[in-house]
Order: structure tokens, then C-alpha cells, then sequence
């Protein structure tokens, strides 16, 4: 009878004893930040960051990484969904927030997150910082949404405002933050707006409350953790504190970078100092590319690339619109000062969790996400790990990446970038012509063809992995 209890006892702790052997992961998304704005991948710039590159020297830096989308809603969207945003009603643009009211909630109630995934598998989790993935507002009697100068400029929710449909009904435990730029003076806890601060505050305050979920998580030490940490910056307002001001010697967008940069540094201080340095997953990355705001011109002639060599900048289809910064640091597993060249997309968080955790996705999960888990741990690659990347931008517009060839179904950025030839479609080979300088379409008529039916055929699957056919929430906008 005791050896019975003994192996009922050793089977009803196995899942918990499994949970707490899973790493932590802390996965860090800046705002507006591109593809050169990290010395990592720009050598040349003379400004600073000691945070990205850490991580890159400790970890693995990829080199041809991209965001699903070339802006703020869409990314966020398919990184936490394994699933491209155009497969639901957002086709273009970004959620604005519809005067104050918000808007209705982007994911689903029933599409699984990889909060939801994670603390199916006994994680904690916690989001801290941007949303940008719509949520409605039950504001106050009487109350109205304003705007004050005093706050910096942007709308401001009143306090005791109720969230419907936010983050903690979307897969995570802690929410702390606030919805999108417009909004950044908005402080929101839970389901609820618990302040209103100056905008220049909100970085600040992401870091803080950064640092402080780690040093209680660290202290409880009662089973891993999930830390998403979308920051409120380099976007507009470019608002960097005064301790920052000038330290760039480039301009503010470059002194609101390094604060950026420096929001990294005090993550892996805090782990450090928490000691869970050596079991935590450390991702840092970008939703997009540099934004026009920066005055990229006036950069460039300073000595600073915020895209380094690419063609376009945020919003665009073109390169610089969605390559981004890519360093994975994982102790033990990944080795230190690695490089991938390998093409992957953000959508990859969601496989990747499954396939590290032992996890099966039901077929209508993470439709569009496929794992770097090899990848993460040198093993030798010899298939795509992605066999197909589709790109989106703020227009709509749609390109496809299979292997070295781009094929993008519009003419020019499709963007917000002047220039191009204006033919009505555009190839290139990323493996010889990285910058898009030489439009292939009318030399190579059959990959032209061949890209071009396999972007349609993904966009009527539903799916772009492997698995049954699956519907997309509306009709697709798609030349």
C-alpha cells in the first residue's frame, strides 16, 4: 500500500517537478528600433549598446530576421499568435483606438497566446509595457478620455477606468503598462487604469516594473516564467529623460535608443542579481524598422545607420521595413558569440515553446509559426527552417521569402518610402542584392510564378505549416 501512495505521490508531482526544471523566458520587443540601431549589427555607429550586445556576445545574433509586419499591431499580433495579423480583419494600418473608446480586441478570445500556452505548462506570466492589441474602455460616470499638455501631449484615460478584453484575458497573469502611443500617458495595472503620468515617464516605468517582476520572481522562486516586455520606446514621442539627453552626441531619437538600450542592461542586472541568469531564455528584438521620426538622413551624415545599408524604414515592404534585430542568449544551450544566417520570422515563438516544453499544437494553433529550436542549439540545418516568410506592410502590401528570393506584389515600398521603378511587381535575390537594388521580375518570369503561387496558396490554406486547411477570419485583401 506505501509503494502504491509513493508512485501516486511521484506521478501527481512529476508536472510539477517538469515545470520547474522549464526555463524562464524573458522575451524584450523596442518600438520603432532598426536593424542597424544596435552596434551588434552596425559596428561602424558610434553609439553604444552594452545591453543588445551582451546578449549577442553570450548568445546567438541572427543576421536575416524579420517582424511579420512592418508595424506596431500587426507584429505583436503574430508574435504572440504564431498566426499573420492579415488572416484577421486588420488587412492595413494599425488599431488607433477609436477616439478613447478602444477598440475591440484583435486576438480572439479562443485563439490560444503563448501566454496561454505557457501557463498551460505551469508558467507565471507577465506582460509589461505596450498592448496595442485592442481593448475597450467601461470608463467612470461621467468621465471622458482628454488630452494634457502637462502629460506630454497624448491622450489620457482616467483613473479608474475598467480594461474589457486586455491582456489578463489573453493568456498572462501580471499585465502592467499601457495601449499605444497615443495613449502613453496612460498607466494601466491589471484590468484597470490606475494613473495618469508624463509620457516621459512610461520607460521608466516599463523598466522598473521589469526589474522589480524579476527580483519577486527570483525571491518566490515557485516555478518558471514568461516576461514579455514590449517597450514603449524608441517610438514617437521621442521623449528620452534627462539623465539621457545629448549622451548620444546624434540627436534625441539616438539619446532615446541608448535609454532603450539601457532598459536591457538593468533586465540582465536583475536577472544576474536574482540569480536566474543561467536557466532564462533571453530574447531582444524589434516590432519594426526605424521610424522616418528619427531623421535617418541627419543620422547617416552623423556617422549612424539606423538601417544599415537596407532599402526603406518603417511601414515599408522593402527590407528596412522588417528585418530587425534578432539576439537569443540561453546558458547552456546556446553558445556564446554564435551567428545564424538563417531566415526566420517572429511568428516562430509560438513552435518554438511547444517544441522545447514537449508540447502538440492542435492544428488551428500557431498556424504560421515553425521552430528555431535547432537552430538555437547548433544543430546542422538542412531544410528552410522556415520554408516560406511572408512580409506586410502598413499599406497592405504583401512579399513572400523562400530561400534567397524576395517576391514582393506591389510596386515601390508599399510603404511610406518614395522611389522604385514602379513596375507593378519586384524580385530580388537577398543572397547577392541584400539592398534591393536590382528588380529581377522580367529576367526570372518562372520564380516570379513559382513565389507567387505559393504566396497565394498560403493566404487560401489558412496555414502556411503543415496541416489541414484552415480559415482566415475574413476575405483577404490580395492583388
Amino acid at each position: 500500500m506505501k509503494y502504491v501512495l509513493a508512485l501516486l505521490v511521484c506521478a501527481l508531482c512529476w508536472p510539477v517537478l517538469a515545470a520547474s526544471q522549464s526555463p524562464n523566458i524573458v522575451y524584450i520587443l523596442a518600438d520603432d528600433q532598426g536593424y542597424g540601431d544596435a552596434q551588434c549589427y552596425n559596428p561602424k555607429s558610434p553609439m553604444p549598446t552594452p545591453g543588445i550586445d551582451r546578449i549577442a556576445r553570450e548568445g546567438m545574433r541572427f543576421t536575416d530576421a524579420h517582424s511579420a509586419s512592418s508595424v506596431c499591431t500587426p507584429t505583436r499580433y503574430a508574435l504572440l499568435t504564431g498566426r499573420y495579423n492579415w488572416r484577421t480583419r486588420l488587412q492595413k494600418g494599425v488599431l488607433s483606438g477609436r477616439g478613447g473608446k478602444g477598440d475591440p480586441p484583435l486576438i480572439a478570445k479562443d485563439t490560444l497566446t503563448i501566454g496561454g500556452l505557457l501557463q498551460k505548462q505551469g508558467y507565471h506570466t507577465a506582460c509589461i509595457g505596450k498592448w496595442h492589441l485592442g481593448f475597450q474602455y467601461e470608463l467612470p460616470e461621467g468621465k471622458k478620455p482628454f488630452t494634457s499638455k502637462e502629460l506630454g501631449g497624448t491622450r489620457s484615460i482616467p483613473v479608474g477606468t475598467k480594461i474589457l478584453g486586455g491582456p489578463t484575458t489573453r493568456g498572462f497573469d501580471v499585465f502592467k503598462g499601457f495601449h499605444h502611443a497615443r495613449e502613453m500617458a496612460t498607466w494601466m495595472e491589471g484590468d484597470r487604469v490606475t494613473e495618469n503620468i508624463h509620457v516621459r515617464d512610461m520607460l521608466p516605468r516599463i523598466t522598473q516594473a521589469s526589474v522589480d517582476y524579476i527580483t519577486q520572481r527570483g525571491r518566490e522562486k515557485d516555478g518558471p516564467f514568461f516576461l514579455y516586455i514590449p517597450l514603449s520606446s524608441p517610438h514617437t514621442p521621442i521623449v528620452p529623460t534627462e539623465d539621457w539627453q545629448g549622451k548620444s552626441g546624434l540627436n534625441a531619437f539616438a539619446d532615446f535608443v541608448m535609454q532603450t538600450d539601457d532598459t536591457v542592461v538593468r533586465v540582465l542586472d536583475a536577472l544576474d542579481k536574482a540569480g536566474l541568469n543561467e536557466n532564462t531564455i533571453v530574447v531582444f528584438t524589434t516590432d519594426n524598422g526605424t521610424t522616418p521620426r528619427a531623421d535617418i538622413q541627419e543620422l547617416r551624415k552623423k556617422g549612424h545607420d539606423p538601417l544599415a545599408g537596407l532599402r526603406g524604414h518603417k511601414a515599408d515592404i522593402w527590407e528596412g521595413g522588417h528585418r530587425v534585430p534578432f539576439v537569443v542568449r540561453w546558458p547552456g544551450m546556446v553558445r556564446a558569440g554564435s551567428v545564424s544566417d538563417e531566415p526566420i520570422c517572429q511568428t516562430s515563438l509560438m513552435s518554438t515553446c511547444a517544441e522545447l516544453l514537449g508540447v502538440d499544437l492542435a492544428d488551428d494553433e500557431g498556424v504560421d509559426s515553425y521552430s528555431i529550436l535547432d537552430v538555437l542549439k547548433g544543430q546542422p540545418v538542412t531544410e528552410p527552417t522556415h520554408p516560406t516568410i511572408v512580409h506586410h506592410s502598413i499599406n497592405g502590401k504583401f512579399a513572400i521569402r523562400i530561400g534567397d528570393w524576395k517576391y514582393i506584389a506591389c510596386k515601390n515600398s508599399g510603404g511610406w518610402s518614395k522611389g522604385g521603378d514602379n513596375k507593378p511587381e519586384q524580385l530580388y535575390n537577398m543572397k547577392t542584392d541584400r539592398n534591393e537594388t536590382t528588380n529581377l521580375v522580367d529576367q526570372h518570369p518562372e520564380i516570379r510564378q513559382r513565389l507567387r503561387k505559393a504566396l497565394e496558396k498560403l493566404i487560401a490554406d489558412g496555414r502556411s505549416t503543415p496541416g489541414s486547411k484552415q480559415e482566415n477570419d475574413v476575405e483577404v485583401q490580395f492583388p
